[in-house]
């Protein structure tokens, strides 16, 4: 078997599976140029298994534990917003049922109301007729008296003078 080589014809390591060691980015660029000057922090640089067995710094382990902290904060004010909207639905289904009952209470006030005052109105109607039949009766009676009076004195032509 070949032994591997880089294109600057520097070998690579073969591992016993027969695959080529990995290689981050800068230490490939660092075979092919060694006059290039890579960046002061190589460790940073992420590779595959680099990354699975690095341990992780204290600003990624504090920016893990903010997005953790976001994502669960996200889900709070998203079932605070659930609940919110659920009590707003079930705000709206209640006033719907007060005013459907406020309603029908309102139409048989109304009912009675206009009961009422075409009772009232005949009553008032009654009342304004047996008024009129009792000043006729008045009237009468007092023609009686009169007639009356005429019939046993003639003394009228002194009571209307």
């Amino acid at each position: 078997m070949m032994s591997p080589e880089l294109a600057c014809g520097k070998p690579l390591s073969v591992l016993d599976s027969g695959f080529c060691e990995p290689y981050d980015l800068f230490s490939l660029l660092e075979q092919l140029n060694p006059n290039l000057n890579p960046s002061p922090n190589p460790a940073g640089s992420n590779s595959g298994s680099d990354e699975a067995n690095r341990v992780p710094s204290p600003a990624d382990e504090r920016k893990r534990r903010r997005m953790i902290s976001n994502r669960e904060s996200a889900r709070r004010s998203r079932m605070r917003k659930q609940r919110h909207l659920e009590d707003l639905r079930n705000q709206v289904n209640r006033l719907r049922a007060e005013n459907r009952e406020a309603s029908n209470r309102l139409g048989l006030v109304l009912h009675h109301y206009h009961a009422f005052r075409r009772e009232n109105d005949r009553l008032l109607a009654e009342s304004a007729g047996l008024r009129q039949r009792l000043l006729d009766i008045h009237r009468i009676l007092v023609f009686r008296q009169l007639q009356h009076l005429v019939s046993s004195n003639e003394q009228i032509p002194q009571l209307i003078a």
